[in-house]
């Protein structure tokens, strides 16, 4: 479906403005705004505390929405404020599109066009790095992000550090985005991701100037720092929050032999891949990480690309009615390598007690603690032993079974 941009009304129709964040873009401003206004007067500049000429360019303008302050806070401040500034306005969606010339706002009718099929999503713009010149270290530095977007969210997109985008804002009214500078919009792109809005990537041109002329204000050392730290904190709120919540979720939505049943069976999924699903899952419901199973066998199951699902569902071994049976099996196993083990019976349980009242601190501290290496040890070797004959096991019947249907 393509849109008529003739007579602007795209813009109104589909509550759309466009945000222009900009800072010492003074040789390059004014090209960018008149392009845009080719397609829209629903314009605002935010003028990111800029101390060449901009603002007197931005003045020349008639009917141009600008905000200004004189401390410069980062590209992700800017765009924040402009966020608020178009919802204040009765807008839902934005483009940003930078100051710097490298993008071409005669794009746009491609973003409406993708918008009008896709409402609610948020659009990027992808350029081509390796055909437009990109510098080698942007070239980098985007596949660098592109990586820790995949790691973060199990999405693929070619062009996570492109800043011409259409963002649905009124999805993010209740939205706290936390950081301010260029790695805003890593943060904006994951946190979508990870509230289920569809990202769309299309294709748009780019002009890098030649070396000499080029402008721009990322400074390697602490942006780069920044966004690493992100990163670092986007993975774990991922492999420790957002993995086993989203497991939680679908195996509640649905029942539970169905939904393992569903997965066992994928054609798509091979078929000793499963029964390590399986079986892995079996032995991470016996490691002796009480309250942190699921939450470990789902980041290791994405780690080594095992169903996630699978993986955390026969975790679930581990509940309440079978716990003493796994602890005392445990015990049992780990008295087998013990060179003097402990029994699990009352009378060992008399024996604690006895060192507790009169043995003193460190001869109960030392019994206690033999017991529980006893325990670990054993639960390790029951998991390892269990899970491998589940694999083994699970191999054959669904192997026999795919092969009958």
């Amino acid at each position: 479906m393509s849109v008529s941009l003739d007579h602007k009304n795209w813009s109104n129709n589909y509550k759309v403005c466009v945000i222009i964040p900009t800072y010492n873009n003074a040789s390059t401003i004014t090209d960018v705004i008149i392009g845009v206004q080719k397609y829209t007067s629903n314009i605002i500049v935010i003028d990111d505390g800029s101390t060449d000429e901009t603002p007197n360019i931005l003045n020349d303008f008639d009917k141009l929405k600008t905000i200004r302050y004189e401390v410069n806070k980062g590209k992700g401040y800017a765009i924040k404020l402009g966020f608020k500034e178009a919802l204040e306005n009765g807008f839902d969606y934005a483009i940003t599109i930078d100051s710097d010339g490298q993008h071409f706002p005669d794009d746009i009718p491609k973003f409406i066009d993708t918008l009008v099929s896709n409402p609610g999503s948020l659009i990027i713009g992808s350029r081509n790095i390796e055909a437009d010149g990109m510098p080698a270290k942007n070239t980098f530095a985007n596949k660098f992000s592109n990586f820790w977007y995949w790691a973060e969210t199990n999405q693929k997109l070619p062009d996570t550090q492109s800043g011409y985008r259409l963002y649905p804002i009124y999805l993010y009214k209740k939205t706290k985005f936390f950081t301010t500078k260029f790695e805003f919009e890593i943060e904006v792109l994951v946190r979508s991701a990870w509230s289920d809005i569809k990202i769309i990537p299309i294709p748009v041109k780019v002009y890098y100037p030649p070396e000499g002329e080029r402008i721009t204000h990322f400074r390697p050392i602490p942006d780069f720092t920044r966004i690493s730290v992100l990163n670092t904190f986007l993975v774990l709120i991922t492999f420790l929050y957002i993995i086993p919540k989203r497991a939680i979720i679908y195996l509640s939505k649905n029942k539970f032999t169905k939904v393992v049943k569903e997965q066992i069976m994928l054609h798509n999924e091979n078929t000793f891949k499963i029964s390590a699903a399986i079986g892995f899952g079996v032995f991470m419901g016996i490691a002796p990480i009480w309250g942190f199973q699921m939450v470990v066998a789902a980041l290791l199951a994405h780690l080594f690309r095992l169903n996630k699902i699978i993986v955390v569902a026969f975790s679930n071994i581990s509940l309440p009615p079978f716990i003493p049976i796994i602890i005392y099996s445990s015990y049992l196993v780990g008295g087998l390598v013990m060179s003097n083990p402990r029994e699990f019976t009352s009378e060992t349980i008399e024996y604690l007690k006895e060192q507790v009242l009169h043995g003193g601190f460190y001869n109960t501290l030392n019994e206690f603690g033999y017991s529980i290496l006893q325990y670990i040890l054993g639960s390790i070797l029951l998991g390892l032993l269990l899970g491998a004959s589940t694999t083994a096991i699970s191999y054959i019947i669904i192997k026999a079974t795919k092969k009958s249907e």
